[in-house]
């Protein structure tokens, strides 16, 4: 029985580390009313209360840990960042929270939490096959393990989660209790998902029917404008960054040549070899090869469209030809399927760049890292560039908290790179993607603010022009409803006034194709066969037709009411609980220090901070 213990901790170490991460927010920084283990600098806080430097950075590298293990790939800065801010969330939701469980005096026994451990085990535990009987979750194996030493390890960090979550239901329970919905307002929601409309539309989009030629702009009024609007063109902090990349595209002859290692293992598992073997050995999908290619059940779509293809295609239990997906090539054995649902396993070859290219493009990347990553010489980049044959490009200004785009590639923490404390003239570490190497220089930091005109003077002159487009397309409109009044159709007036003329529908107040409240209220508004005047919305000008107006069925209605009632007041309960979660958050009084306290260098590695 113990060996059983000891096998059914190795699949649940997943809710270890969520236990654990749950104890480390409840308890080590001090939430449940002490003052933490780790008792140093303040990172903030939360209505009055510190938050741990130290315990907040444990409890980053516990989810970095944790975060690495599950990555097939190194995290990178945005990664990091990322963790650091679900961290910073979680802290702040637990210390809001608590703070509402002391006012409300919602408290837990002890009794309370034994009996939701015995009883009510994790949905995780649930899918643990050591507590399978019959393929069902046995709880009498589950609560036995309850009482091993292997369960004991666990217990504290377990009966943490579980207060937490049962202070947390009884705090819901309170706050929903008064969700009530009337006979009236549940009509009203029935209605709204119900009642359909077709319609005809004329669309009069300033930006689309009136040429950039049509419109005079000139300097009085540009000068005019950015001198009345100058909130308008507030920014954030702006990076502009300069940068080179060194390809990493595959040539067609190593393409071949991964086709060929797919074709040879497809036929060593031909000649008797068993495919979960070959798998574990030669598979780069490290998950699946762990499990000899296992990719358990998934649902159609749910994969790469070229695998999904293939995957519901091909003759159970036959080793499939290579299937090339966005991933590689795939040899592919469905082993069940039924319906839009099945089984498999895989062995994936990714394309990369192998033999002679791959020695000289790991060699251009040693150049790009050695020659010019990290510098504070502004002249590294251009260096780089002459040695490795690259060209120097400029990225789009970069605001902060926004990423990198270079074209149609978005660049990873290029962007938090920027505004980590570097400054103008330095150049970042080398950033690997799947499709190059990146080398970034700073180039300029620009705070935040209002850039003076002559800065951005051409976006100033685009928001006049567009301004000035919206009393020409309100012109057009006019002349086009007084054809439409005049006996034209409106498709008729759209063709020949060369206007967009569609049809939408049938569609409900709830599922709308158009993102006009006011457009969609009048279409709803209308008899079928009626016309609206033209509607002047914040995207364009529109004159609708409703060709078709169908109510909703009220003794359908009253038939269903129970049921609706019930599926109603659930989804009323989960938004009350979004929106009261949501208050309490922002009436709370938070003090964010992090960027202070935690100041590091660019070259730390975030990982090895602590």
């Amino acid at each position: 029985m113990m060996q059983a213990f000891r096998n059914a901790a190795k699949p649940i170490m997943v809710v270890v580390a969520i236990t654990f991460f749950a104890w480390l927010v409840l308890d080590l920084s001090g939430i449940t009313g002490g003052t933490g283990l780790l008792t140093n600098t303040s990172v903030g806080k939360v209505n009055g209360q510190s938050i741990d430097a130290r315990t907040y950075q444990t409890i980053v590298q516990q989810s970095i840990n944790a975060r690495q293990q599950e990555s097939p790939g190194n995290l990178g800065l945005e990664d990091y960042e990322q963790v650091r801010d679900q961290v910073w969330d979680q802290i702040v939701q637990s210390r809001v929270l608590e703070t509402e469980y002391r006012r409300r005096g919602i408290t837990v026994t002890e009794d309370e939490v034994v009996q939701a451990i015995r009883n009510s085990p994790l949905a995780e535990f649930q899918n643990v096959p050591e507590f399978q009987t019959d393929s069902q979750f046995d709880l009498a194996k589950y609560q036995r393990w309850l009482t091993s030493s292997i369960a004991q390890q666990y217990l504290p960090s377990m009966e943490a989660q579980y207060r937490e979550e049962l202070q947390r239901a009884k705090l819901l329970r309170v706050v929903t209790a008064d969700v009530y919905l009337s006979d009236a307002a549940l009509w009203e929601r029935y209605r709204d998902e119900n009642e359909m409309v077709k319609i005809g539309l004329t669309a009069i989009v300033p930006r689309n029917v009136v040429a950039d030629s049509a419109v005079k702009v000139t300097s009085v009024e540009v000068e005019a404008y950015y001198k009345g609007n100058t909130d308008e063109f507030k920014r954030p902090r702006t990076a502009h960054l300069s940068y080179v990349a060194l390809s990493r595209a595959t040539p067609p002859a190593d393409t071949a040549a991964i086709r060929a290692l797919a074709d040879s293992v497809r036929q060593e598992i031909a000649g008797g070899a068993p495919f979960a073997e070959v798998a574990t050995r030669e598979s780069a999908d490290s998950a699946s090869a762990a499990k000899g290619g296992d990719l358990g059940e998934w649902t159609k779509g749910a994969m790469d469209p070229a695998f999904d293809s293939a995957a519901f295609a091909l003759p159970l239990k036959t080793v499939s030809r290579p299937v090339l997906s966005q991933f590689g090539y795939h040899l592919i054995e469905i082993t069940s399927r039924k319906g839009n649902k099945a089984k498999g396993r895989h062995i994936l070859f990714p394309i990369e760049v192998t033999g002679s290219h791959r020695d000289r493009l790991d060699a251009q990347a040693d150049s790009l890292e050695s020659l010019g990553a990290e510098r504070t010489d502004p002249a590294s980049l251009d260096t780089v560039a002459r040695a490795l044959k690259l060209k120097v490009g400029k990225s789009v200004p970069v605001q902060e908290g926004t990423k990198v785009q270079l074209g149609n590639y978005v660049v990873p923490d290029a962007g938090v790179w920027a505004f980590s404390g570097v400054k103008p003239g330095a150049t970042s570490s080398v950033i690997e993607t799947p499709f190059a190497f990146y080398l970034f220089r700073l180039d300029s930091l620009h705070e935040a603010g209002v850039p003076t005109l002559a800065e951005i003077r051409p976006t100033v002159e685009h928001v006049v022009r567009e301004k000035k487009k919206w009393d020409v397309a309100r012109r057009v409109a006019k002349d086009y409803l007084k054809r439409v009044e005049e006996g034209s159709t409106l498709e008729q007036a759209a063709t020949a006034m060369k206007l967009p003329h569609r049809e939408f529908g049938p569609f409900s107040r709830v599922n709308p194709p158009l993102t006009s409240p006011l457009v969609v209220g009048t279409a709803f508004g209308l008899e079928a066969g009626e016309r609206s005047g033209v509607l002047d919305t914040e995207d364009g000008l529109y004159v609708l037709k409703t060709l078709s107006h169908t109510k909703a069925d009220s003794a359908k209605f009253v038939k269903e009411l129970d049921q609706y009632r019930a599926r109603a007041v659930n989804m009323a309960r989960q938004e009350r609980v979004r929106s009261y979660l949501a208050a309490l958050q922002s009436t709370a009084k938070i003090v964010d220090n992090r960027d202070k306290v935690l100041q590091s260098g660019p070259a730390q590695d975030p990982a090895t901070a602590l």
